[in-house]
């Protein structure tokens, strides 16, 4: 299997193009195909012994676009509609509550030189489709009629730094840009804000900025925000230090901007979401690269308050990571397992609950998860919105496939889901940050029966 196959290779910087050759070595004492991703999804995932690189094997997907009437693919009680395109990288989406759809559209910060491994990894960002000219902004959509098609589509909010997580409290508008979560006036109805933004706190950001998407929720009552912040590396190559406060989800006070660690040892979570029947916090989880294929398995767990879930010493409860030195036996003893696998470099981005509304009975209860989709693993993973199935608050059943048809035959990437969101009839918004598309999946509504 060829580690890059694409007539994109041509552009690459000619470090780079040694440093993918040195990846091909790799290949030559270790095998770089992975097995089958349903013996890593569930409670139980299987973790093969794990393997090291000098630089990992590259797999990328050429973005290539939709091409006309080319739609996603779902089951047949479903339909695909895209609701807006050419968008500028769209990330993650948030309805409000008078059904206003918020597409935040967004760019990564620029990330500083330090390796040769850097230019590689951005590069490779590149490649993927992982920028867009005129992004960092938030469109807002609107359905005046209520066919689930906006007619209205204004530039909500403009010259964000890196946004990505939106939470609104009462009349309050928070936005978690890469370095700091600001707070806008907000009155329903409003289709753009001129108002400068009041920061509540500072994030993690540069120079470093390795992780840069930081979701965020509000509590039930409103009196908390919890956001998701990223680490600083794959596995502190960029040294212990690089790490403060981050692979962690924070738990701050709307009211002062005081800040604790509600859990840590989350390489980085993406996705926050509360869970309707228990009302516990849920969360899922990009876990570490380049030992092996099939290792390490993302993620989606409950979050415990103070819980520690490994990361950088350990994996999958203590599994440890020979990379990491010195290392931290005290921490790893309390190392919790996460309650489920969706198996290794799927690239979770995008989380939803479900407990019902315009979709068939069988997602009445469970969890939507957009799956980015893996750059170093052969063959691909990910690149489609699956559904894990929930009973009593937990999951009850394999993951099940419902939004395919990102990659082509080829293997060329279309699109790629990142955020999802639930609209106000309770159907599915995905953003796809390389279609530069919104999709909705609803239900597909019998006709009427025929007369007899």
């Amino acid at each position: 299997m060829p580690i890059l196959k694409t007539a994109r290779a041509a552009n690459l910087p000619r470090l780079a193009t040694v440093f993918v050759a040195v990846a091909g070595l790799g290949l030559a004492s270790c095998e770089d195909s992975g097995g089958d991703p349903r013996s890593q999804i569930g409670a139980h995932p299987t973790l093969p012994a794990l393997q090291q690189y000098v630089v990992p094997p590259i797999r990328i997907a050429e973005p290539v676009g939709w091409g006309n009437d080319v739609k996603p693919t779902v089951p047949q009680d479903l339909q695909a509609q895209a609701i807006a395109t050419g968008l500028a990288h769209p990330r993650s989406l948030y309805v409000l509550p008078n059904g206003d759809v918020l597409v935040v559209e967004s760019n990564g910060p620029k990330a500083p030189i330090y390796r040769p491994k850097d230019i590689v990894t951005s590069w490779v960002k590149w490649f993927a489709g992982a920028s867009a000219k005129d992004a960092n902004r938030i469109t807002l959509l609107r359905d005046t009629n209520g066919d689930g098609i906006p007619e209205v589509r204004t530039v909500f909010l403009d010259h964000l730094n890196s946004p990505f997580g939106v939470a609104l409290v009462g009349n309050d508008l928070y936005i978690a840009n890469t370095d700091a979560i600001v707070r806008y006036p907000y009155q329903e109805g409003q289709t753009s804000i001129t108002a400068a933004p009041t920061k509540l706190t500072d994030l993690p950001g540069g120079p470093i900025d390795h992780h840069w998407t930081k979701p965020l929720l509000a509590s039930p009552d409103g009196s908390k925000l919890y956001v998701g912040i990223g680490s600083n590396s794959n596995i502190t190559e960029n040294g212990i230090g690089a790490e403060y406060e981050r692979a962690a989800i924070w738990e701050v006070d709307r009211a002062s901007g005081a800040h604790r660690i509600f859990a840590s040892g989350t390489r980085n979570p993406t996705g926050l979401q509360w869970e309707p029947e228990t009302g516990k916090l849920w969360a899922i989880v990009n876990e570490r690269d380049e030992i092996g294929p099939d290792l390490v398995p993302d993620y989606l767990t409950a979050v415990q308050d103070r819980g520690f879930y490994g990361w950088p010493y350990s994996y999958y409860g203590k599994h440890l990571d020979p990379r990491v030195q010195p290392q931290r036996p005290d921490l790893v003893a309390t190392a919790i397992v996460p309650d489920y696998a969706l198996s290794s470099h799927v690239a979770p981005l995008g989380l939803a609950m479900y407990s019902g509304g315009d979709l068939p009975a069988n997602y009445r209860s469970g969890a939507f998860v957009g799956e980015h989709g893996s750059w170093d693993r052969t063959p691909l993973n990910g690149y489609k919105v699956v559904f894990v199935p929930f009973t009593g608050g937990k999951p009850s059943g394999p993951a099940r496939d419902v939004v395919t048809g990102f990659l082509d035959e080829n293997n060329h990437a279309r699109g790629r889901p990142v955020g999802l969101a639930i609209d106000r009839a309770g159907r599915l918004l995905i953003a796809d940050d390389v279609g530069n598309t919104v999709w909705r999946i609803s239900s597909v509504r019998p006709g009427p029966k025929p007369a007899t």
